[in-house]
């Protein structure tokens, strides 16, 4: 049985990560995500991402411990896109939802982390804990200070205190939060809301986003003005750039058809 599971409603995909009985993310199941991500990127009937994962007790905890200690090599081959097909997946330009319940730690958290918008249910409870088995939360160490305040950061992977929804939410980590049972229709709500949308433009912030996150401000609007991002060059050369415009000064809802 694949721990993944995938539907599709229209533009919006679900992935759900179902590997009993804690969701842990072992080699294998690391590859597939990163395939069945890859394959989302590269689809153009796709627009939107749904990411879950299967019952109310455990999100992910990262990575599978037992199946380390069994011989799967902490720096083995995880597949394209990296540890949970995400956090390295190059040009993913579309956007991801993470929809989060029960437990959410480590890896787990970083995964979450590599999405572009996070929803929670009341229940869903958060951590770092990497410190307590000798070894550093790599891509959490480099995320989270640059997402919420250093010193909160640097005490979440310091001391891989569990902290709540309530308080991902106050530190800005999360959209919003449900009860368990609106988790899932509140996903999908708003992935509906972004497959609505314009998909090069969202592209064209991704892109912009990603490549800007080093740069001086000026170097950063000089590139984009330059029209030297291929998404924000595809933009301004587009259809849709035209219907938005046209749509506006007719006063419709635009008709986004992603070239």
């Amino acid at each position: 049985m694949s721990p993944i599971r995938t539907r599709t409603e229209g533009t919006i995909l679900e992935v759900t990560l179902d590997r009993p009985k804690a969701n842990a993310i072992d080699l294998i199941t690391s590859r597939i995500m990163g395939e069945t991500f890859r394959a989302f990127r590269d689809d153009d009937a796709l627009r939107v991402c749904i990411l879950r994962a299967e019952g109310d007790k455990f999100f992910c905890p990262g990575w599978d411990l037992k199946a380390a200690a069994a011989g799967d090599a902490v720096d083995g081959d995880y597949g394209v896109g990296g540890f949970g097909g995400l956090q390295e997946l190059p040009n993913l330009n579309k956007p991801v939802i993470c929809a989060v319940n029960g437990i959410c730690c480590g890896g787990g958290l970083e995964l979450a982390l590599s999405c572009d918008l996070i929803l929670a249910s009341d229940n869903a409870t958060f951590a770092l804990p990497e410190i307590r088995s000798g070894t550093v939360a790599d891509a959490a160490s480099i995320k989270l200070p640059k997402r919420i305040p250093y010193h909160v950061a640097m005490d979440l992977l310091l001391t891989g205190r569990w902290f709540d929804a309530e308080e991902a939410l106050r530190w800005g980590l999360l959209r919003e939060i449900t009860t368990p049972e609106e988790l899932l229709p509140k996903a999908w709500d708003l992935a509906r809301l972004l497959a609505s949308g314009p998909p090069l433009v969202y592209a064209a912030i991704k892109e912009v986003v990603r490549e800007a996150e080093d740069m001086r401000f000026q170097d950063a609007l000089n590139r984009i003005t330059k029209r030297q991002l291929p998404t924000v060059d595809r933009l301004y050369s587009s259809e849709d750039q035209k219907e938005g415009a046209r749509a506006f000064a007719e006063g419709r809802d635009p008709v986004w058809k992603g070239r």
